[in-house]
């Protein structure tokens, strides 16, 4: 759930027929010739990225170069349309008992894995039951509430709760990869399974070969259930970095930019005649987390100075360049108009109240680092701007600009006094404010503590309907906003590219969804 960092990798277009083999980045191949001028054709999608395939079990894989490949080989219950709302994939339909605690998954009965043999109940109880036994991902901390999982019928998942659990279709459904029970369950570990070969895969396209640091060739699967694309093949080229991707681009080698463009690329591409600019508002957020655990920021009075010592507005009118809206300070954005709270406000930046309120907490000299993932072009630009803003209001904040393991390795220990990050999807705030910021918390960095928090987000959770759930869950937001417990910046519009000639993506409000996804991939198609 948590990409903690958006990293500039774009995709972009190729025309190339289907004699001709992708040219491979730092060779002489492709380029302004012939393939820029010939017409898109329908037998080959191209698409670029910065970084090779790391994890191939889709269970455990979370990168966006992972979840792009494994998206179109594995099958999720539930899809995501461009609003964020559950449409089916494998399950045709899903629904609650009445008391809440039984939920229940039809399924297609038409899928198959690439070996022949039917995806099955089986499969969805198989894959749902290692993640919860071996405790792995961001999946086993949404799906708490299962007790067990039962195949009623080979197309039929029931999952037995031990509480009600408004979220847990939607968690499962669309978090959740399956996987093919008769090969994964022969590892000792299905966590610890590589799945690097012999894939047996049941989505829209089968991974056929794979040259490291080159490219990545997918096959359609014909006759696919949910809906066939009519594309033949897709190619994932590996490219050294953001400034070659986007000459590719330019030049018509590849035909997609998956990856979500930093605005000031956004910005250069946009006259381009050659360049399709789809724009959709994240279901996520860039955001400041202050450790509550650490003294002074313990104390509210502290964190609520630290709120009003943020230019909110330069930083998203210069580092993202206007493609970014506020908040309102709050969780609860924009994006979700379902909850979104209108009573909300954004703090102001007044570093003269910073002041009244640092000198009301007995608080001088205060001094503080903060971490940020060095290679996340965004957060980059706007941490030098909330250390500037900061100064103003006589707080000394001291950057750490850390590589990503490093900072993922701090993150994960609580080791810091401010985290600088963003959540890429924050689409069902039930479940997403339970991770985040209930006591114990898969992703509560900010070590939040707060019991009348904790029940309102269970009271969000039990509620079966979306709303039963709004105002415990607009209450609770309340409360982080006054609080302080996440300091909301912006919601970032993102711009998603690809080649005019072809038309039919769907842009989904994720940038691991991107364009990548299947539902988009089904519709794409070559332009006229």
């Amino acid at each position: 759930m948590r990409r903690a960092t958006l990293l500039a990798a774009l995709l972009g277009a190729v025309t190339l027929s289907a004699a001709c083999a992708p040219s491979v980045p730092g060779s002489s191949s492709g380029g302004s010739g012939s393939g820029s001028e010939a017409p898109a054709s329908a037998d080959r999608l191209t698409i670029g990225t910065t970084a090779d395939v790391v994890n191939y079990n889709p269970l455990v894989g979370n990168s966006r170069t992972d979840s792009w490949v494994t998206n179109l080989m594995y099958p999720h219950l539930t899809q995501m349309d461009e609003t964020g709302k559950r449409v089916p994939y494998l399950a045709t339909e899903w629904s609650y008992s009445e008391d809440g605690k039984t939920a229940t998954a039809k399924l297609r009965d038409d899928m198959k894995w690439s070996d022949g043999k039917p995806v099955t109940a089986d499969d969805v109880v198989f894959s749902v039951t290692a993640v919860q036994k071996e405790k792995f991902g961001v999946v086993a901390g949404l799906i708490t509430a299962m007790d067990k999982a039962e195949a009623v019928s080979p197309t039929e998942v029931k999952f037995h709760l031990t509480r009600a659990d408004g979220t847990f279709l939607d968690n499962v459904g669309f978090w959740l990869p399956i996987v093919p029970k008769h090969v994964f369950e022969k590892a000792p570990s299905v966590q610890k399974f590589a799945n690097d070969a012999n894939w047996v895969s049941a989505g829209p396209f089968k991974l056929t070969k794979v040259e490291r640091g080159q490219r990545y060739i997918m096959e359609r699967v014909d006759g696919f259930g949910p809906g066939q694309p009519a594309v033949k093949e897709i190619v994932f080229r590996v490219f050294p970095d953001v400034n070659t991707e986007v000459l590719a681009l330019r030049n018509g080698e590849i035909d997609l930019i998956g990856n979500v463009l930093p605005p000031a690329t956004a910005t250069e591409l946009k006259s381009d005649q050659k360049v399709k600019l789809q724009q959709i508002p994240s279901l996520g957020w860039a955001h400041l987390q202050y450790n509550t655990k650490r003294k002074p920021l313990d104390d509210v009075r502290v964190r609520q100075a630290l709120a009003h010592a943020v230019d909110y507005e330069a930083i998203r009118n210069i580092a993202l360049k206007g493609f970014a809206k506020s908040s309102n300070s709050s969780v609860l954005t924009p994006s979700l108009p379902a909850y979104t709270d209108p009573a909300s406000k954004e703090y102001a930046f007044d570093p003269e109240q910073s002041k009244k309120l640092l000198a009301e907490a007995g608080v001088t000299n205060l001094s503080l680092g903060m971490i940020y993932d060095q290679a996340d072009p965004n957060i980059a630009r706007w941490a030098p701007m909330v250390r500037d803003a900061a100064k103003k209001a006589g707080i000394t904040i001291k950057l750490q600009g850390l590589e990503r393991n490093t900072y993922l390795d701090k993150t994960a220990k609580r080791d810091f006094d401010i985290y600088a990050g963003s959540w890429a999807v924050m689409d069902n705030p039930p479940a997403n404010l339970g991770l985040a910021f209930k006591t114990g918390g898969f992703i509560n960095y900010a070590q939040v503590s707060d019991p009348k928090l904790d029940d309102l987000i269970d009271q969000a959770q039990k509620a079966l309907t979306q709303e039963e759930a709004k105002a415990p869950i607009q209450e609770a937001a309340r409360i982080i906003h006054d609080q302080v417990y996440d300091n909301v910046l912006y919601v970032e519009t993102f711009n998603i590219a690809h080649s005019t000639k072809w038309t039919g993506f769907k842009p989904m409000p994720s940038e691991l969804l991107s364009i990548l996804n299947p539902l988009s991939l089904a519709s794409a198609k070559p332009a006229g």
